[in-house]
């Protein structure tokens, strides 16, 4: 497995980590009845479970795009340490982010959040101009 693959891998696992947190605090946050309700009402969270939620979401949309990169570069056959320094840099922002959202570390948030962004980018060039 070439380490763009592993580092998609991983954050995958780190992306099921995130939906059990988010899951156990909303849960815990809006109770078993509703939350094994249909939820028709919809209820807004706050504090820790708003944030586990806002991070969660905020990984899928990054994990898209990391993976396209990722399946880019592995399609292309273009990976190399450079490609491979960017998805460990990938996996390391969005492992850190967790605790840096739900902890509200400002602004270092949003500059772990910068970093992995910088990664996905970075791999995206490198596959258009080798």
């Amino acid at each position: 497995m070439t380490p763009e693959l592993l580092a998609l891998t991983l954050a995958t696992l780190l992306q099921l980590a995130q939906m059990a947190l988010f899951s156990v605090l909303a849960q815990r946050q809006v109770g078993p009845r509703y939350a094994a309700s249909p939820r028709d009402e919809g209820r807004s969270l706050t504090g820790r479970a708003g944030r586990a939620q806002r991070a969660m979401n905020n990984h899928f949309e990054g994990l898209l795009l990391f993976a396209i990169a990722v399946f880019l570069v592995s399609y292309t056959d273009q990976g190399n340490s450079l490609t491979a320094v960017c998805a460990l840099l990938y996996l390391v922002a969005r492992v850190a982010y967790v605790p840096a959202y739900l902890f509200g570390w400002a602004p270092w948030r949003s500059l772990i959040w910068f970093a992995g962004y910088l990664a996905t980018a970075l791999m995206l060039l490198l596959v258009l101009f080798p």
